[in-house]
């Protein structure tokens, strides 16, 4: 089998020749710009100009050279959003900080000193104390459809799917309840459902409006040459959720249905992804129902998210993709024995049947040593075979 024809098999919940490999598919399974330079050197490469898949998230986009030493199943297609769209050219010196406002007027702060990422400092309605449906009719919103973002990706597609990789692709901007904390603040977006109903859900209705926009601009361009369309929000916690399942099902759920109806009618053949960090367990059912094909990233370490048991639960219904190694602790921090040892405990937990790609459970920060990087891969070779 090549890449892609892996993929689709075990996306089929059936058994491939190996269990497929991911690094850098996604903004969710990348590696960071320091971990990636280190990495070069360990493997005694030549430095390479950066190509950045996230600037904010500083995720690079290895080189097909790396990628194939590693053996990458995955290429991922990277739309222009106000994670990588000229953000560099668009830095203020604000001094300790690099400042950055992007198209949904953010302010971004990255520390010129020991920086790893950006953070958001300002949220453009924080300030609004009685907010009504006026204030989302007159707020300035990015144009979601802009054919610009997508300039090129037709071609790179093609070029994936030539060289036998399944190809995916992500979306405007991150999930429907994160835009909601980063518009409105985190403590008016938790309450605000309650306080102030029409305007929380014209708010939300909005930022699902501008997903769909997207989506159908880009996939009346690449349905047919793109595998996995990929969509996140971040409902967990390492011990339960963010908001309440009861809590999603009201407020966010029937939103989060109307993009993936639209991603669906667009692109009928291709797989819906979504990605949640966290304990997300009593709302995977949800998932499943509103049509969601692959669940990533696997947060096998928080409660509720044991490998075991979840491919039990729902394994015949939806795909692991990831949960290959933990990424808080045992890759940054543990031996090569321990990786290796997660690696094999956690394949073969969620591999048998089909249904799972192999990769971290999160992105690879600057602090992982390249060492354990190879030893994850080395284990990995070991055991993928079924």
């Amino acid at each position: 089998m090549n890449s892609r024809e892996r993929v689709l098999t075990t996306l089929q919940h059936k058994e491939p020749d190996q269990v497929p490999f991911d690094l850098a598919g996604t903004t969710w399974s990348g590696i960071t710009h320091g971990a990636y330079q280190n990495l070069l050197s360990y493997l005694k490469l030549d430095p390479e100009q950066t190509v950045w898949a996230d600037v904010i998230q500083q995720i690079v986009v290895p080189s097909e050279k790396v990628m194939d030493i590693l053996g990458v199943d995955s290429r991922g297609l990277r739309p222009l959003t106000s994670h990588n769209w000229n953000v560099h050219e668009q830095l203020k010196d604000a001094g300790k900080n690099w400042e950055y406002l992007d198209e949904w007027k953010f302010i971004h702060h990255f520390p010129k000193k020991n920086g790893n990422w950006f953070t958001i400092v300002k949220n453009p309605m924080e300030h609004i104390e009685n907010p009504g449906i006026q204030d989302v009719e007159q707020f300035e919103w990015p144009y979601a459809a802009d054919p610009r973002r997508i300039e090129g990706l037709r071609e790179e597609a093609l070029k994936h799917r030539d060289n036998g990789k399944i190809v995916i692709i992500k979306g405007l901007c991150a999930g429907i309840f994160e835009m909601h904390q980063r518009l409105r603040g985190m403590s008016n977006a938790l309450v605000e459902p309650f306080l102030f109903p029409e305007f929380s859900d014209k708010l939300i209705g909005k930022i699902t409006d501008l997903k769909i926009e997207f989506w159908e601009m880009a996939l009346d361009q690449l349905s047919d040459v793109v595998d996995i369309v990929a969509e996140g929000d971040d409902y967990g916690t390492q011990a339960s959720q963010l908001i309440s399942p009861d809590h999603f099902r009201e407020f966010y759920k029937p939103h989060a249905k109307r993009v993936t109806d639209a991603i669906r009618e667009k692109a009928p053949n291709a797989y819906i992804m979504f990605h949640s960090c966290g304990n997300v367990r009593p709302i995977i059912p949800d998932f499943i129902e509103i049509g969601i094909d692959i669940l990533n990233p696997v947060h096998i370490t928080a409660t509720g998210m044991e490998a075991i048991q979840l491919k039990k639960d729902f394994g015949k219904d939806i795909v692991f993709w990831g949960g290959g190694v933990d990424t808080q602790h045992v890759l940054p921090s543990g031996t090569q024995e321990e990786v290796g040892d997660d690696v094999k405990r956690n394949m073969d937990a969620l591999a048998p049947g089909g249904g799972f790609v192999f990769t971290t459970v999160h992105n690879i920060q600057s602090e992982v040593p390249s060492e354990n990087i190879i030893a994850m891969k080395q284990a990995f070779n070991t055991c993928c075979n079924y």
